[in-house]
């Protein structure tokens, strides 16, 4: 049964008494975020990893957790707390989060924790919750989880005796299941990327990608050359791999002749890459290279979130294939790939979903793929960047102060023209260009993203959106 029906069968007078939680925590369909000794405590994910185990029906719970410093403590308390109410634990260690997703699934578990704030700076720390189809939990899923877990005062959780206790079980294997997966794939070109001997730069940013990524590069038979493959989690930049983070990577792409180079998050469901030029291309050709090596096997619906640039657009219509929008979120997108039958998925930041493998970001599988993709086509990155139609995009974010509904209705009212979508915030599009407007479900901020074909287009389209945003403050 998915985890979404047992929240909806929990009763009131389970879920008890009501307590106070921090009103600076950000909870969204990413789960719930904040700075570690701040919002996000121990105690706090022992309170929610208890709701957890509950609401999965004290069924074993994967928990696993990226390289940051405060993930032993983190996960040990979420340990504890499913402990604590009788659920046995299946503890994968510092893993990707793509392999803790397929550590649930393989163990057939109730559900799953990960102990990772992503993309964000050092100072946070987060808990995604999983459900037993290795999806992450939908928002509604997760805004009951913490409804639950906010009503649970000291002692009104339902403990399991000192004869109940949950035990843990180690799993040393999810990191190899998970490269053998990958390997295994239909669409896994694995003689051919061999042949090739790709030079390839790598940056996991000291986060969890040292764990997988070097196994998988130098499977494939590429010459690795290291960048911050240590996993201490004391990153060494901002962790986001948006091209004004890669600047050494970049360089050491220069320096070394390399074919590529690719950075990777710290829990590693997003790729990011450099092409031999040591120009970072943005994220959005990663998704893009993608989609055009898996339609080149096979054809079939295209899922994307509605931040994704126009080039993975560009890349399915090559093949007569139209992409399908939905809103912001891996949850989102899953769901949605998996209603429409989606072959390929994912979202522009670098988030590459196929469902042979699981429906989840995973960016070992986009290392996969776009190699794959350059080994059959024989072309540099570059030059499957030029073959494709050029666009500028611009993100920016302010912080958020308030509720966004009169932007959106101002931002309507000035482009009557466009063809607007409200699934997730405000979405503005027509014929080669669109404007996003929502507010962030990882950081308290609201994210404006424009696209055009020209950078200037695409700046006025944010700069009116700050005009229209700062008159309704």
């Amino acid at each position: 049964m998915p985890l979404e029906d047992h929240i909806q069968g929990v009763s009131h007078a389970e879920l008890g008494a009501i307590s106070s939680m921090s009103d600076t925590l950000i909870t969204s369909v990413s789960g719930i975020r904040g700075i570690v000794g701040k919002e996000l405590t121990p105690e706090l994910v022992a309170r929610y990893a208890a709701a957890m185990g509950v609401l999965a029906r004290r069924e074993a719970v994967v928990v696993a957790r990226d390289a940051r410093t405060s993930g032993p403590m983190l996960a040990a308390a979420a340990r504890a707390g499913l402990q604590s109410v009788g659920c046995r634990v299946i503890d994968c260690g510092l893993v990707p989060t793509p392999t803790a997703q397929l550590a649930v699934e393989h163990h057939g578990a109730g559900g799953g924790i990960i102990v990772t704030a992503s993309h964000n700076p050092v100072e946070w720390n987060a808990l995604k919750f999983v459900g037993p189809d290795g999806i992450f939990l939908d928002e509604q899923a997760n805004g009951r989880l913490s409804e639950a877990a906010g009503r649970w005062e000291a002692g009104a959780i339902p403990r399991a005796a000192w004869d109940e206790i949950g035990e843990v079980e180690a799993d040393s294997g999810a990191v190899q299941r998970h490269l053998d997966r990958i390997l295994g794939l239909s669409m896994a070109d694995v003689d051919r990327v061999r042949e090739k001997q790709f030079v390839v730069v790598l940056d996991c940013v000291r986060g969890a990608g040292g764990t997988i990524m070097p196994d998988l590069l130098e499977q494939l038979g590429c010459q690795v050359i290291g960048i911050d493959l240590e996993t201490d989690g004391r990153f060494p930049r901002s962790p986001e791999p948006v091209p004004q983070h890669l600047e050494r990577l970049c360089q050491a792409v220069r320096e070394r002749g390399a074919d590529l180079g690719v950075a990777v998050d710290p829990d590693v469901d997003r790729l990011a890459l450099v092409d031999e030029t040591g120009r970072a291309i943005g994220e959005d050709y990663t998704l893009a290279f993608a989609v055009r090596a898996v339609l080149e096997r096979e054809l079939g619906p295209v899922v994307v979130n509605q931040s994704t640039s126009l080039v993975v657009d560009d890349a399915a219509a090559a093949f007569g294939v139209a992409v399908e929008r939905a809103p912001v979120g891996e949850a989102n997108v899953a769901r949605a790939m998996r209603d429409r039958g989606a072959i390929i998925g994912g979202e522009g930041n670098g988030g590459v979903m196929l469902p042979e493998l699981h429906l989840g970001r995973d960016a070992p599988l986009a290392a996969l793929l776009v190699l794959g993709l350059l080994s059959r086509t024989g072309a540099t990155v570059s030059e499957l960047v030029t073959a494709q139609p050029q666009y500028s995009i611009v993100k920016v974010k302010v912080p958020r102060t308030g509720e966004l509904v009169e932007t959106y209705a101002s931002l309507e009212g000035r482009f009557p023209d466009a063809a607007a979508d409200r699934q997730d915030g405000l979405r503005l599009a027509w014929s080669g260009r669109w404007l996003h407007v929502r507010p962030s479900g990882t950081e308290p901020v609201v994210r404006m993203i424009a696209e055009a074909a020209s950078a200037r287009q695409a700046e006025e389209l944010i700069t009116l959106t700050q005009e229209i945003l700062a008159a309704g403050r």
